[in-house]
């Protein structure tokens, strides 16, 4: 065999490798997510595709991107004067009860007597505070018989003054109808032991036809101080009458 054969041979026995083509592999909207999230300043450095990227817009037709982040810019812009308004006028409903739990207090430091002192809070929770039905009952025979409580009605209330707090919403009926003549009608009401469970003082009922208009999730606050200033009210009378006795 001569050298050029031999070459040939040789050449036939070793097979070049041949080399593959690259997988042609789909970009999923999956991978362009994930590489944007990892590079979240990509389009710094590409400006101009903000102008060309088009996203639908809830009115119809299509916006840039540049459009719909000022416009998600002003919707969050409305959102928060919005919240910052009703924030205000929280506000200004807090400074208004405070001025009537102000004037209550100064009422109640005025009554002669523990008549004068259920009758003046009634009616500023009525006049001043636009209370539909209110009802003070008390456990002590110096009240006349309107307000008084007898002990079984007394007893209806221990669940309330084992909770030492105020109660919204749908109160027990039984409860409603120690309190108003009308509690059929009542939608919803807020009840406020006066005292606590060693001394039972009474209970203070404010209700309204609305069955929203007192919501079990609703803050106490306010009505928690009226019931503390009354029960306090209430005690120096009734002392105050014993000691004349």
């Amino acid at each position: 065999m001569t050298g050029q054969q031999s070459s040939n041979a040789s050449a036939a026995k070793t097979k070049t490798p041949k080399t593959r083509a690259p997988e042609d592999r789909t970009i999923s909207a999956a991978d362009v997510e994930a590489y944007l999230r990892e590079h979240p300043d990509f389009f710094q450095d590409h400006l101009p595709l903000l102008d060309i990227l088009r996203l639908p817009h809830p009115t119809g037709g299509a916006v840039s991107l540049l459009e719909r982040q000022v416009a998600l810019l002003r919707e969050k812009h409305r959102a928060m004067e919005q919240h910052m308004g009703e924030l205000v006028e929280r506000a200004r409903d807090n400074e208004r009860m405070g001025q009537h739990l102000h004037e209550l207090a100064k009422t109640l430091m005025r009554a002669e007597n523990l008549d004068a002192v259920l009758a003046l809070t009634q009616d500023a929770l009525r006049n001043e505070l636009g209370a539909e039905r209110v009802s003070i009952r008390l456990a002590h025979r110096e009240v006349d018989d309107l307000h008084a409580l007898t002990t079984s009605e007394l007893a209806t209330f221990d669940p309330l003054f084992s909770r030492g707090k105020a109660q919204c919403g749908r109160v027990p009926a039984e409860m409603l109808d120690v309190l108003f003549d009308d509690a059929e009608e009542i939608g919803s009401a807020i009840l406020m032991p006066l005292g606590n469970e060693s001394d039972h003082i009474g209970v203070l009922g404010l209700a309204s036809e609305s069955a929203d208009r007192f919501e079990p999730d609703m803050g106490t606050y306010f009505v928690t101080h009226i019931g503390d200033l009354l029960a306090e009210s209430i005690r120096c009378h009734v002392e105050r009458a014993h000691a004349a006795a």
